[in-house]
C-alpha cells in the first residue's frame, strides 16, 4: 500500500510520520489511507487524510431475489427480468 505523505510548515523525523500513519490506520481499521497531509505549526500538528475509494457490487431485487449479477439465472428468469417494468 502506497500512501502519499506531504509535510508542510516544517520538518518531521520519519519515525514521527510513521507514528501518525500507524495512528490513523489503527483508528480506522476498515478504511485504506491514500494520502496524508501533515501541517506543522510550531508544537502543533494538523492532520488531513484521504481514503481510497471502496469498491462495491450493486445488489438489486429482481423477481423476489437479491442478486448482484444475472449470470446464474436460467433463460426463464432472464426473460422475466428483461420484460419487467423498470421504475426510475
Amino acid at each position: 500500500m502506497m500512501v502519499e505523505i506531504k509535510v508542510t510548515g516544517g520538518e518531521l523525523p520519519q519515525d514521527e510520520v510513521d507514528a501518525y500513519v500507524a495512528y490513523i490506520q489503527h483508528k480506522y481499521p476498515d478504511k485504506r489511507l491514500s494520502s496524508l497531509e501533515i501541517a506543522v505549526d510550531g508544537d502543533d500538528v494538523g492532520l488531513t487524510y484521504h481514503w481510497e475509494p471502496v469498491p462495491f457490487t450493486r445488489i438489486r431485487r429482481v423477481t423476489g431475489y437479491l442478486v448482484g449479477t444475472l449470470d446464474r439465472f436460467n433463460d426463464a428468469k432472464r426473460s422475466e427480468e428483461a420484460d419487467r417494468i423498470k421504475h426510475l
